[in-house]
């Protein structure tokens, strides 16, 4: 977050992985002596030929914290660094239309036999299609155990972000620097006139369950306020909620919650308490000045940060104006997996990377400090949370980490799919009609039944 607090910054490479994989134990270390034994002998098994590191991804996030934050890491131009004497290239395809996806397709199965230069060493996913790179079957993503990542290396992360990038024999192939858990984010100008109090405990008891926050659309409304700028808004708090999965057995079932979104969502557009913007428009965008009527919205740390244009003026962030509150479910929204590409010609490299960017406490606790991400390091977090003088001046000096580091304790990854991202998108699409009054909900579900049979051949809709 935007803080009051300075950290110092990491400065020497190697020492992280020893103060990671140590032994803190004082009793039997046998076990753990054998797991790094047998990483050690995986690693030994790769070679280091390259003299390209090849790093794939959508955007500039990873390239601007690889730049910041890993020691030793020299910019050469806007796509190109060097790390001793490797040379660092970035290859940036936009997510839009699928590109970025359909680029990792055809360049990642055949990886292993690319030319040396050519080779793949490192790759960017999302959770809503990470399953599909980190499949064993594919095998596009290495295991870390085979870098000789071990389990002690990863001690401190969240177990959902370790999930999200697990294989169905329970091999991790991928990690990351971030945990996104996600809360509600208020206007605290509009609580204090609405609600009597912009006091995060208050706000908190008036959008504590789905019921309690129809009830306070209600009473913003009357006041003439919008309890979201659009539907699209709470969605992803439904979905990140269900109690099973988009695709069972090559079938697809519509989820109790997910349901639950498009019935309240209705009455809320009904009432005129929201609206049905897509995310990310210029209407959806409007409520985050101050002369907008939206109360809230839903998010992790890095839409607080990054999206909410908290360098501009007259928006409430620059104004120190939202507040921080865990809303009526618990959810997390984005973050980014860095996975060692199979094939890779700089392994212990990719290691060092991998290590260094997602577990070392020093790297971590800059990154939260100057970037502003919720990190996937509990020790870091809870340092952080406790710490009086670290407050988020978008939050109105609130500190905010007690909380997501909270959430993403509960954050249960047990009921994603493959098809998540196309259901999701499918579903929220064909709801549109239904909340405007162009359709009927069966109207709208047959409209998602035949985009879903269109996007995926393979499955089945009842």
């Amino acid at each position: 977050m935007c803080v009051t607090m300075t950290a110092t910054m990491f400065a020497g490479c190697g020492s992280k992985n020893d103060s990671n994989t140590s032994d803190k134990n004082t009793g039997d270390t046998s076990a753990a002596e054998d797991t790094a034994d047998a990483a050690d002998a995986a690693s030994s098994n790769l070679s280091d030929d390259g003299k390209v590191l090849n790093i794939y991804c959508w955007n500039e996030e990873f390239k601007s914290r690889l730049e910041d934050h890993y020691p030793g890491y020299e910019k050469v131009d806007d796509t190109t660094g060097k790390i001793g004497d490797v040379t660092v290239k970035f290859h940036i395809t936009p997510s839009d239309d699928n590109a970025y996806q359909n680029n990792l397709d055809s360049i990642l199965p055949g990886n292993a036999d690319a030319a040396a230069d050519d080779k793949t060493d490192l790759f960017l996913i999302e959770a809503d299609y990470a399953l599909k790179y980190t499949d064993a079957d594919a095998d596009v993503a290495m295991k870390l155990s085979d870098l000789g990542i071990t389990d002690t290396d990863l001690s401190k992360q969240y177990q959902y972000t370790k999930d999200v990038v697990t294989d169905a024999n329970g091999d991790l192939r991928g990690a990351s620097w971030q945990a996104c858990s996600a809360g509600l984010i208020y206007d605290r100008a509009i609580a204090k006139e609405v609600l009597g109090s912009d006091d995060p405990a208050d706000v908190q008891a008036a959008v504590k369950d789905w019921d309690t926050f129809n009830a306070t659309a209600d009473t913003l409304k009357k006041a003439g306020y919008n309890i979201t700028a659009t539907v699209n808004d709470t969605y992803r708090v439904y979905s990140n909620n269900v109690s099973k999965k988009w695709v069972e057995d090559g079938k697809v079932q519509i989820d109790d919650n997910i349901k639950k979104w498009a019935d309240d969502s209705k009455a809320l557009v009904d009432k005129k308490e929201t609206s049905t913007a897509e995310l990310w428009s210029d209407d959806w965008s409007k409520g985050f000045f101050t002369d907008s009527p939206v109360f809230a919205y839903f998010g992790p740390a890095w839409l607080i940060n990054f999206s909410m244009h908290a360098d501009e003026e007259g928006s409430i962030a620059n104004e120190g104006g939202w507040g921080l509150v865990e809303g009526p479910q618990g959810f997390y929204w984005g973050g980014t997996w860095i996975c060692a590409a199979t094939g890779t010609d700089n392994p212990t490299l990719v290691k060092d990377i991998i290590l260094t960017m997602t577990t070392d406490d020093a790297v971590m606790k800059d990154i939260a400090v100057k970037d502003s991400d919720c990190v996937n390091n509990k020790d870091v977090l809870t340092d952080l949370a406790s710490d009086d003088s670290f407050g988020s001046a978008v939050l109105g000096g609130q500190n905010p980490y007690e909380m997501l580091a909270a959430g993403a304790e509960n954050v249960d990854m047990s009921n994603i799919s493959i098809y998540d991202q196309g259901c999701n998108e499918s579903y929220q699409q064909a709801m549109k009609n239904f909340f405007d009054g162009n359709a009927s909900y069966d109207e709208a579900l047959d409209q998602f039944k035949k985009a879903i049979v269109e996007k995926y051949p393979e499955l089945t809709v009842d």
